[in-house]
């Protein structure tokens, strides 16, 4: 099959073979390349993905520098336990195998993020539990029907993607794990169905009432094109989402249109307008805000490093009126989102836009959960940990003049930060609660200046909308219109692809 030569290929503008760090061969294979080995002294990432491999050969463990191996879109039937042989493997990535099976102790020890969404897996194994250092583990998309007990030891555990299996009832024990933050456990028995009435009132359109104009993104849910509806009070542009069939890393996009819709109407959240109906496709769709161009992503998704944590250009900072302003907006979508039985699942820096005065748009419903009543405070302060994490990146971008109250406001977000953070779960604070905090945060910043005043005014007309059914069924002005002509890179159906 040429293996020199397509490794010196394939290595390209990595460098010579012994020196390459990073590997990918996509042509098919019949067997792992044996000339890999050859760099065992250098290869750190190794991506056979769509190769069509099915077996690893007993003395993987070699490479002994490998930390990210990638063989998603193979077929591996069981999960190979020869990769449990890698000293340094945390990494691993069998998206879409048709796995049916992990076998006990298959797990690399030092596994941070594990990826095995798409499958056919129905148990996982109880030493999972001795993968300490797990942080975040994709199983969306497979036939679990439980989690196994041997699980409650991953402590770090920070992201856990359930959606779409057979799961009846989610285990107490997840509720205490310390560090989980971003959960997602749509399409499965265990989940809630209810729609509130608000929910259940969103219009419906034809498809021959949305003339479709340019792409504006495409994500792993579906398509997002600029368009103008033919609304019942007059033509309006939008933006026009279809979503694609297939499972994503964060479940299926029948659901994420689901929470989307009950969701509902906030200040701050990206909105629906209407659900879409005899498209010639049999597309599911929505037609939604199209946002103004002067809205930006506030962050980076994560990347293979920061594993859970979002990225920021090094360029990016917030003033303290615009940081204060973003967190009352997004806390005050979240108690929106609780009170109507969602938790968003992903509640992180690049799934919010925001613009220059510090309004702040949360979307992305692709990891959210409608959750039965009996999981509302446990499913609210594991997002409230989420929460958390973004006071701590919001903090690291303030740029403060130095004022006295200022400085008071710093310190009063470390303060919020540490009680949003406990890691005793059942201590953590509920997002109303939260609300009060940073409306008296507001208030301090308030006493030097008027920057805080636009914040508590945000605070008020959140809450009239939250608690005027009127009013939400009233046409929005063009100012909170959403989706952005010129799509940042990650936002949700526009750019950005996850890890996965």
């Amino acid at each position: 099959m040429g293996q020199a030569a397509r490794l010196a290929k394939d290595a390209g503008e990595e460098g010579s073979p012994p020196a390459t760090k990073k590997l990918k061969i996509s042509e098919p294979l019949d067997r792992f390349p044996a000339l890999v080995f050859d760099l065992a002294d250098s290869l750190e990432h190794l991506d056979l993905s769509g190769t069509g491999l099915s077996a690893l050969p007993w003395d993987i463990g070699r490479l002994r520098k490998l930390r990210i191996a990638f063989f998603s879109n193979c077929n591996f039937a069981v999960f190979p336990r020869e990769l449990a042989s890698c000293p340094a493997l945390e990494m691993v990535a069998f998206r879409g195998n048709g796995m049916t099976e992990v076998p006990e102790d298959s797990l690399p020890p030092r596994l941070r993020w594990l990826i095995l969404t798409d499958n056919r897996i129905r148990s996982l194994p109880e030493s999972i539990g001795r993968c300490s250092r797990l942080q975040k583990c994709m199983l969306a998309g497979n036939e679990l029907c439980a989690l196994p007990a041997g699980m409650m030891s991953c402590k770090r555990l920070g992201l856990l993607r359930l959606s779409a299996n057979r799961i009846r009832e989610l285990p107490a024990w997840l509720f205490g794990l310390p560090e989980l933050a971003f959960l997602s456990f749509a399409g499965n028995p265990c989940s809630g169905t209810a729609v509130t009435p608000a929910a259940a009132e969103l219009a419906r359109t034809g498809w021959g009432g949305i003339q479709v104009h340019e792409l504006l993104g495409e994500g792993a849910s579906g398509v997002i094109s600029r368009g103008t509806w033919d609304a019942p009070d007059q033509p309006r542009q939008v933006a026009v989402k279809l979503f694609k069939g297939e499972v994503t890393s964060d479940g299926t996009p029948a659901d994420e249109m689901r929470a989307c819709i009950q969701a509902g109407s906030h200040p701050n959240l990206i909105e629906p307008l209407a659900q879409i109906h005899d498209h010639p496709d049999n597309a599911k769709g929505l037609v939604m805000q199209l946002m103004p161009t002067a809205y930006r992503t506030l962050g980076l998704p994560p990347s293979l490093q920061s594993c859970t944590r979002d990225c920021f250009p090094a360029a990016t900072t917030l003033t303290t009126a615009q940081g204060l302003s973003i967190l009352c907006g997004i806390g005050s979508a979240a108690t929106h989102l609780h009170e109507r039985g969602v938790a968003h699942g992903d509640l992180y820096a690049h799934n919010i836009l925001v613009n220059e005065e510090g309004h702040s748009l949360l979307g992305d419903f692709g990891a959210a959960s409608i959750y039965h009543a009996s999981h509302h405070q446990h499913m609210e302060q594991i997002e409230v940990l989420a929460f958390a994490l973004l006071i701590e990146d919001i903090r690291r971008l303030l740029r403060p003049e130095f004022k006295e109250s200022e400085l008071g406001v710093s310190v009063e977000l470390a303060a919020l930060h540490r009680r949003c953070s406990s890691p005793i779960v059942s201590e953590r604070p509920r997002f109303a609660e939260i609300g009060n905090a940073q409306e008296e945060i507001c208030i301090l910043l308030s006493d030097s200046s008027n920057a805080a005043f636009p914040l508590l005014e945000l605070r008020v007309s959140a809450r009239i909308s939250q608690n005027s059914e009127a009013e939400e069924s009233q046409p929005q002005s063009d100012a909170s219109v959403l989706v952005t002509e010129n799509p940042p890179a990650g936002h949700d159906g526009i750019s950005g692809t996850d890890l996965d």
